[in-house]
């Protein structure tokens, strides 16, 4: 890290930036440290937006021991000394574990006990959603925050304050450019700046341009964010808009967004907007999303090129999508009823559809039930009829 980058890194709350959702006066993060009340957390979000610094902070503003530690170096055995040191102490330390997303599920399960017992503070940080991550027993005991990308204002207003404080002149197209190119990552803006600044002062977009050519987040602008393209990615192959989905996914690729992010949008888009119009689309998206685990780019742009394209041409039905929100919807509204009795464990009463040729008219539920409207779209259409066979025919049968 560059003298700048550790010059300014913040050292209480008051000073980290572009967190004000959750840092702000009333920000739920922020009470809950300064209370003293903060439980095991997770905090997750692009390089350079602050983790590693809340985490500190964190740990000066609670008066804990602070250790720092990394996933991908991790050893049991350490943790366990620092869990032996402070058995019998009062104030329990913090651990601080980087890339936490990197974990094994061995070493998850080792960290379960001493989190259960509250034998240290756990804070984690990850650029990966932790939900997908780590093991729901890691979860289930630990708050999750996601912490945003810096802003524009907030990056303009932190060099302006950088400038001003080290005597360092930058023109105006400069500025712009350390912010822009930056994407959000304040330690990639300091680092730049203190590399230009070596080479001349006043800073120019030239010197800029040749340490740093292109955006670290070319794929992105100010207005157009990682949501926004997501998105539009999205919302182009549900409306079957081949190119327009590729251009997006382009932009995504070539601003950094790792392929099992794209992946994981790409595969529930397979359900929620195609379903069983083009069952075999969940089957692609999912044998995509394995395949891009496994080889990164710049190869794993062709597999999700490929699928982009095969949803973008593939019948929509969201009818999957809907069906299980209706049912939600009237679990939630206390729509709660009995299971009938001829069809609990080991009921009697049960009639094996087997028995009768692979259908057989019972009640399968104790109240009137409508939740599924088929589309009638692709395969779908297929399944529905299947629907109609089996039940005619046996009604007319009965």
């Amino acid at each position: 890290m560059s003298t700048l980058a550790l010059k300014y890194r913040p050292a209480i709350l008051d000073e980290i930036i572009g967190q004000e959702r959750l840092l702000g006066q009333e920000g739920v993060l922020r009470k809950l440290i300064e209370s003293g009340k903060l439980e095991h957390t997770f905090l997750y979000g692009p390089p350079g937006c602050g983790k590693t610094t809340l985490a500190r902070v964190i740990a000066q503003t609670l008066g804990r021991p602070f250790y720092e530690m990394n996933a991908t170096s991790l050893k049991i055995e350490e943790l366990r000394k620092i869990f032996k040191t402070y058995a019998n102490a009062l104030q329990k330390p913090l651990i601080f574990i980087d890339e936490v997303h990197r974990l094994s599920k061995n070493q998850q399960e080792v960290l379960l006990p001493f989190m259960e017992n509250n034998d240290a503070l756990i804070i984690g940080a990850s650029t990966e959603n932790p939900y997908y991550s780590l093991t729901a027993a890691m979860r289930s005991r630990a708050h999750l925050f996601e912490l945003n990308a810096i802003g524009n204002e907030a990056m303009h207003a932190f060099l302006d304050n950088v400038l001003e404080k080290e005597h360092i002149e930058a023109e105006e197209d400069a500025r712009e450019y350390l912010v822009f190119s930056s994407g959000g990552d304040l330690r990639a803006m300091l680092n730049l700046l203190e590399s230009a600044a070596a080479v001349a002062n006043p800073v120019t977009l030239e010197i800029l341009k040749s340490i740093r050519p292109h955006a670290m987040q070319a794929g992105s602008s100010e207005s157009e964010s990682h949501y926004e393209l997501t998105s539009a990615m999205i919302k182009s192959v549900r409306g079957s808009d081949i190119d327009a989905a590729l251009y997006y996914l382009a932009r995504l690729i070539e601003g950094g967004e790792p392929a099992e992010f794209i992946a994981r949008r790409l595969a529930i888009l397979a359900s929620e907007d195609i379903g069983n119009a083009n069952p075999n689309a969940l089957n692609l998206a999912a044998s995509t999303l394995n395949i891009v685990r496994h080889i990164g780019y710049p190869e794993a742009r062709i597999s999700l090129a490929q699928l982009t394209i095969y949803l973008a041409s593939s019948p929509k039905s969201n009818s999957a999508y809907m069906a299980i929100n209706r049912a939600q919807k009237a679990i939630r509204e206390g729509n709660i009823y009995p299971v009938p009795d001829h069809i609990k464990t080991h009921a009697k009463a049960y009639r094996y559809p087997h028995d009768f040729g692979g259908w057989v008219k019972q009640s399968y539920a104790t109240a009137p039930l409508r939740f599924y409207e088929t589309r009638k779209v692709g395969f779908e259409k297929t399944l529905w009829e299947w629907y109609q066979k089996i039940i005619q025919k046996n009604i007319s049968s009965h």
